[in-house]
């Protein structure tokens, strides 16, 4: 008798579950977005400093070879006397060093120039 008394009401009802995973369900519908804008903004921000990197390095390069404005320069002049290695994208882009400055801004095949993205 006492058993019975101790086991018949215990656990959660069909109501109670639903409710629980209706409230987890509204709160990954806020959170997910939020988890995705975060990413991209994080990939953004490893783009520039790439782009930034490799604007110095082209800047070294062209100082050092005593190179003229609009003058051509590729990854492999950089590569690794400039820039310990090759510098990849997170969103899977690929970087070009474009021409020495003041015209040609790196870009990422995925972000754009580096002006464009600090916005001068």
């Amino acid at each position: 008798m006492k058993l019975r008394k101790y086991f018949g009401k215990g656990g959660f009802t069909l109501v109670e579950i639903m409710i629980v995973v209706a409230i987890i369900g509204l709160l990954a519908a806020i959170a997910i977005p939020n988890f995705v804008q975060a990413r991209t903004r994080a990939q953004r921000g490893a783009c520039i400093a790439n782009l930034r990197q490799i604007d110095g390095a082209k800047t070294l390069y062209a100082l050092d070879n005593n190179l003229a404005s609009g003058d051509a320069c590729a990854m492999t002049d950089l590569v690794p006397l400039y820039i310990q290695r090759t510098p990849i994208c997170p969103a899977g882009g690929t970087y070009t060093p474009g021409t020495i400055a003041p015209a040609g801004d790196p870009t990422c095949s995925v972000h754009g120039a580096l002006q464009t993205l600090i916005g001068t």
